[in-house]
């Protein structure tokens, strides 16, 4: 399948070439006619073009070529660590064939060499599955030298080579895959699950910084499968490494009578599912995986009971916020789900001052949008339940009918006469206090169908 840009490419002609060699740009003893240039699509844009799947973005090899000959040719360098360009009219990447060695420990420990004489099939070879180690030529020709189709076909995450276990985000890489592919039936190769566990015992995974584990949660989060990130980051012992708050929820059991799957972990793993499958944004995902940490912290002998996890839970979810540098909007969603989660699965139950506290505490009036991601994620809490996926949900609805006639409620010129300062804001609230009891007086004489 030829590019649609095939032109996009200045392949530079022998002419060209001796001129560049009379000025010394060929490295010493390559003659002209030794090497010429060649482009190659390579890794997720091949992937996803034999998948049937949206290519988004594309990546590109160029093989034969320096740096200085790119730069003459209008590409933009851009790469701190080794030789990546933009292309000058489609701005896509475009790097220079390499190698790479591990000298020390954590995914930055690498030496990295690239000459115009490291081939496609090497730079290929130190990715990371089979499946991103395939490239296309520019007449559409797929080069395919370690298996990638084949595992396409038999919807295999299996690594190229040994040197997998040199880069512990790899680790995150798999994990992430596994889940944006779970759907069409993907399943990772028992031996690269085995380097996965060597690594882990190695502690290569503790030299990961933090900001790439999250860019690799966040993406993860955002898949069709993001329960499938952490099930494999748990199978191969990372999740106990990088978020241990979550790993001690397994094993945990929950009272059957409202958790029908019992244990703690998997709870979080369904509310992650329901979530996704309805779409939630990324902080109600995360809020739906971390809003029982809590419950980690229960005596066994309260098991499976665990009055006060709400509260509890939140200074676990600020650890894991500060240790991996969550963005705020996840962190505050986080917290928020954890502290009011129980109380607006009881919103019909509650007395109309407890509601108007709850819309108070969860900063409801100036926040409505946030307020609505509440719900969201406390919704996903109680679907994400074995055999309750679609049971009704009422309190949403009866919640965002209170903060609607709640936050209707105005003080005039008129009202305000004869008030000041904390009267004011008492006269409101004791407004306020009223449009939600009528609210709840309507509820209670229409209470919805079964």
């Amino acid at each position: 399948m030829p590019h649609p840009d095939n032109n996009a490419h200045p392949v530079q002609s022998n002419t060209r070439r001796k001129a560049r060699a009379a000025r010394g740009a060929l490295p010493p003893g390559v003659s002209v006619t030794m090497r010429i240039m060649q482009v190659y699509l390579v890794g997720g844009a091949v992937r996803d073009r034999l998948l049937g799947r949206a290519v988004n973005e594309r990546d590109w090899v160029v093989v034969g070529a320096t740096p200085d000959e790119l730069v003459g040719d209008g590409y933009l360098p851009v790469g701190r660590e080794f030789p990546v360009f933009l292309h000058p009219q489609t701005r896509e990447e475009y790097a220079l064939a390499r190698l790479e060695r591990k000298v020390a420990p954590g995914y930055r420990g690498f030496t990295t060499r690239f000459s115009p004489d490291v081939t496609l099939e090497e730079d290929l070879q130190r990715r990371d599955l089979t499946i991103n180690a395939m490239a296309e030529a520019e007449n559409g020709t797929i080069i395919d030298p370690y298996g990638g189709q084949a595992d396409l076909g038999a919807r295999l995450l299996r690594h190229v080579s040994e040197s997998f276990i040199e880069d512990p985000v790899r680790i995150l890489r798999v994990a992430r895959f596994a889940a944006r592919y779970a759907e069409l039936g993907f399943h990772i190769a028992p031996e690269t699950l085995t380097l996965m566990q060597r690594m882990v015992a190695a502690g290569e995974v503790q030299a990961l910084v933090a900001e790439r584990v999250w860019t690799e949660t966040e993406r993860a989060l955002a898949e069709t499968r993001p329960e499938v990130f952490f099930e494999t980051l748990r199978a191969c012992g990372a999740l106990a490494v990088i978020f241990p708050e979550i790993d001690a929820l397994f094993g945990v059991p929950q009272p059957p009578r409202w958790h029908p799957e019992i244990d703690t972990g998997a709870h979080v793993l369904l509310a992650l599912r329901y979530a996704a499958d309805r779409a939630f944004s990324g902080p109600v995902r995360f809020a739906a995986v971390v809003h029982d940490l809590g419950k980690a912290l229960t005596p066994r002998d309260r098991w499976p009971s665990h009055h006060g996890h709400e509260d509890a839970g939140v200074p676990l979810i600020d650890a894991l916020c500060d240790r991996l540098k969550v963005p705020t909007a996840y962190r505050e969603l986080a917290v928020l789900t954890a502290r009011q989660h129980t109380l607006v699965h009881r919103a019909a139950e509650l007395k109309p001052e407890t509601v108007l506290k709850l819309l108070d505490a969860s900063d409801a009036f100036r926040r409505p949008d946030r307020f609505a991601e509440l719900l969201r994620a406390c919704e996903a809490d109680a679907r994400g339940r074995t055999g309750r996926e679609t049971e009704p949900y009422p309190q949403a609805d009866y919640l965002k009918t209170v903060l609607a006639a709640a936050a209707a409620v105005a003080l005039t010129e008129q009202d305000r006469q004869g008030l000041a300062g904390p009267a004011i804001g008492a006269e409101l609230r004791k407004r306020r206090l009223a449009a939600v009891t009528a609210i709840k007086a309507t509820a209670a004489a229409n209470p919805p169908l079964p």
